[in-house]
């Protein structure tokens, strides 16, 4: 029905700590759209000209527009919303937990320990998510354009690593960025020691945050 809508950002308010509502201006009319994290922190102060591909959806003859910041996350968020039981508010909590590739590859690879991290995301919702949507996703990569990661532990040693920075406190999203780091700028075998692995993640990421804790 709306395939996008290009205007004026008027505001985004967190209406619930998992709900964020963009009201986008477009020729005067101003538009509200439940958004991802992930795209909020994308957009800068009120008056920056975006455009945003939308979702429409009725529900209890209630019409919802959804909003996000690529065709690509938008599809997704059309396949994760045709698993059973899967809801608007779920579906947006997974495509925040980590990159769009990331999350793709991680249904397909049965990742179970990268979706659990959404909230609200429990292990057989997560076991649903892969067995419903794995072979509908093989084939949507190839024409969305997302590739294999190739950084990062052996399959066969990632599940460990994982759990035991996920464990420590760090998010998917935060794990995710440094294994794929320090793959490739120390260059660690994929078939190294997992606790190898693990004290470069951590080496990593508590200089990440001591960095950002600076500024």
């Amino acid at each position: 029905m709306i395939s996008y809508l290009k205007g004026i950002v008027a505001a985004i308010q967190k209406v619930t700590p998992n709900r964020l509502i963009l009201t986008l201006e477009v020729n005067g009319i101003g538009y509200d759209l439940q958004i991802p994290q992930r795209l909020a922190n994308q957009l800068s102060d009120a008056g920056e000209i975006v455009q945003v591909f939308t979702f429409y959806q009725l529900r209890d003859e209630i019409p919802l527009l959804y909003g996000f910041s690529s065709p690509a996350e938008r599809d997704l968020f059309r396949h994760l919303l045709s698993v059973s039981g899967i809801g608007a508010s779920l579906a947006i909590a997974l495509i925040d937990t980590v990159e769009l590739a990331e999350l793709v590859q991680a249904i397909i690879a049965s990742n179970i320990n990268i979706l659990i991290q959404a909230p609200g995301i429990g292990k057989k919702t997560a076991e649903r998510i892969c067995l419903e949507l794995k072979s509908k996703l093989i084939e949507w990569r190839k024409s969305a354009g997302f590739f294999v990661a190739t950084g990062g532990p052996a399959p066969g040693i990632l599940e460990e690593v994982q759990m035991t920075l996920f464990a420590l406190g760090y998010t998917a999203q935060e794990v995710s960025h440094a294994l794929h780091t320090i793959s490739e700028d120390i260059g660690l075998p994929k078939n190294a020691y997992v606790e190898d692995w693990i004290k470069q993640a951590i080496a990593y990421l508590s200089k990440s945050e001591l960095e950002s804790y600076k500024h």
